[in-house]
């Protein structure tokens, strides 16, 4: 309790030094638990963009293609799947439920999606949630569309607003399918996922909008909206659709199944194992972004470690005076030990409560730009780890003037000229 009162009474008359000095510690170990918090809410985020969809098919391609513009609205197909296949394969005894997509168009910028109102029943995301409506209804007539709640909010679109949808991913005026406009009937609540940046039309909508177009351009005999309307309008082909199974356990007997599809050449992936495997091919950033805070947090200690080596001169005399008065060798080596463990302890604190400050005030924003959701909880084993790694730094670090104060004799703290 002595050395504590020594340390505690020497740290107040450095108080502004060592202030600073556990501000600049709280500021690494908020930016590194801070990374450290987002990069696992950001994973969980991703590997939550689809749940309870045992399988995606699509034309045979890659695993990540397929699942990068089926689930993540980017890139487009290789090839189509042909509209026989999918009710063929969506008939399997197996399948509980099937969800077809069809990808291509556009609409300032945002993707169309080409579906079945089966999507907003059996599609879920997160925790087996489910796609919800914030206005409206899912479409029911052909000309009907639902928006997500990013492209209602940055495009302010109202049920009963009129869109119109373009040919591919430009938006050319020679592109617009402007004689058949689509009316908003739904917009879904926030998901955090690309549901959120995604337009939903009926398969029988795309269809009509592509009734009196042929390979990419309009055809000179046009169509108006209420004569595509009346045509057949089951698709000939699909782009992908996901799969929904009574019992987990056919999973892989099925997927092995449709890979070996007679037919066609089709491909069949799981997303979470695929989900997780494109994750890890860019878990590399994650890890730069760690090491990089890491950095920070040394650059933190060494400014700690500079603040006590500036001061020893100033303390020679107050090191002298407690060899005088009977302290051992090692106590003096102990209050520098002290005194780091203090000011270290006091910056992971500090920094602690900056994080949750700055992440209560980040969160809406977060969600809302991002679709990331922070839980605000308690530090995990993880991160209790890395408070103990600064805290042992900080100590490694105390050796250094420890030690030179150590080894300065008591004689030369006497003679010190003031």
């Amino acid at each position: 309790m002595f050395l504590v009162r020594i340390v505690i009474r020497s740290a107040w008359h450095r108080r502004t030094s060592l202030l600073l000095t556990v501000f600049s510690i709280a500021i690494s170990v908020c930016l590194l638990l801070g990374v450290d918090k987002l990069r696992k809410e950001t994973k969980n985020s991703f590997i939550n963009t689809i749940s309870q969809t045992d399988l995606i098919v699509g034309a045979r391609s890659g695993p990540i293609n397929l699942l990068l513009y089926s689930v993540f609205r980017i890139g487009n197909a290789t090839n189509n799947v042909s509209w026989e296949s999918y009710e063929d394969i969506a008939s399997y005894a197996e399948v509980a439920w099937s969800i077809p997509i069809s990808l291509g168009d556009s609409h300032r910028g945002y993707r169309v999606l080409g579906t079945s109102t089966d999507y907003f029943e059996f599609y879920r995301y997160g925790q087996r949630q489910h796609l919800s409506f914030a206005e409206g209804q899912p479409f029911a007539a052909v000309y009907d569309a639902v928006v997500g709640a990013d492209v209602a909010r940055s495009l302010d679109y109202a049920v009963g607003d009129a869109i119109v949808i373009a040919h591919g991913l430009t938006s050319t005026r020679f592109s617009q399918h402007d004689d058949k406009p689509f009316v908003v009937t739904g917009i879904l609540e926030k998901t955090g996922t690309p549901v959120d940046r995604t337009v939903h039309v009926s398969l029988a909508g795309i269809e009509a909008i592509h009734a009196d177009w042929q390979s990419g351009t309009r055809s000179p005999l046009r169509l108006s909206a209420e004569q595509a309307r009346n045509l057949d309008l089951q698709p000939e082909t699909i782009t992908a659709f996901m799969v929904g199974l009574k019992k987990r356990i056919d999973t892989f007997r099925l997927q092995r199944k449709i890979t070996e599809y007679a037919h066609e050449p089709l491909l069949a992936i799981i997303p979470g194992a695929t989900l997780a495997e494109f994750w890890q091919s860019i878990s590399a950033l994650e890890q730069v972004l760690l090491v990089i805070s890491g950095f920070v947090l040394a650059a933190g200690l060494l400014g700690m470690l500079t603040t006590l080596l500036s001061t020893l001169n100033e303390r020679r005399r107050e090191m002298a005076v407690l060899r005088a008065t009977g302290a051992h060798p090692y106590h003096v080596l102990l209050l520098f030990v002290l005194e780091a463990f203090y000011v270290v302890c006091a910056g992971c604190l500090t920094g602690l409560g900056l994080l949750y400050s700055v992440l209560y005030l980040a969160r809406p924003v977060l969600i809302d730009l991002y679709g990331i959701n922070i839980a605000i909880t308690l530090p995990d084993q993880q991160q209790w780890g890395l408070f103990a790694v600064a805290i042992g730094a900080g100590v490694l670090v105390s050796l250094i003037p420890g030690w030179i104060a150590y080894r300065r004799s008591l004689q030369d703290g006497l003679a010190l000229k003031i």
